[in-house]
């Protein structure tokens, strides 16, 4: 499971490279596809908000649950995850006004779009380095037995990196050189 996390968040990095390009070019006052950003949000808030987060979750939880821990890591992550959560909708809805022609502050979209890219890369930073750690020390191949075992019914397929490229994300798939099926 964390292996799959792992490369969710290599894909998940692959796409905030994406934003932070689009974001020099808004300063450097190049033109911006902000459809192409559009579907960057809209892949991170179906898979990561509704499928890598739970996750993530069900896995903290269980660790709460079956081992002694100190802290405030899951409170932590909890938070983060709402955070990601709010920001991203933040963050789509200002795309979606930008692409219907609405003026929206540049000043305040690039301050959100910069916000959420470092929210995402502090979160992924965290857990890889601290998190995913202490969990493959201490949960043990029966555990991970047990969490595949409750997760089977939630898995979904990955609807850019996945085998097949839903049709919604074929052009985002393109700009990321991926196979289109």
């Amino acid at each position: 499971m964390l292996a799959k996390l792992h490369q969710d968040h290599l894909n998940i990095a692959r796409l905030l490279e994406l934003l932070k390009s689009k974001l020099n070019a808004i300063h450097e006052e190049r033109p911006v596809d902000y459809a192409l950003m559009r579907d960057v949000i809209d892949y991170l808030r179906e898979v990561a908000d509704k499928y890598h987060h739970p996750k993530e979750d069900l896995i903290y939880d269980y660790y709460l649950k079956y081992r002694l821990v100190e802290g405030n890591v899951s409170q932590r992550l909890q938070l983060e995850h709402a955070s990601l959560v709010e920001t991203g909708s933040q963050l789509k809805e200002m795309v979606e006004m930008i692409l219907m022609d609405a003026v929206i502050p540049l000043d305040q979209f690039t301050a959100k779009l910069a916000q959420f890219v470092a929210l995402q890369e502090g979160h992924m930073n965290y857990e890889e380095g601290v998190i995913f750690p202490h969990l493959r020390d201490v949960l043990t191949e029966d555990d991970w037995r047990q969490l595949e075992q409750q997760w089977q019914n939630r898995a979904i397929g990955d609807p850019l990196f996945g085998p097949e490229v839903s049709q919604h994300f074929q052009e985002l798939a393109r700009r990321l050189s991926l196979p289109v099926i």
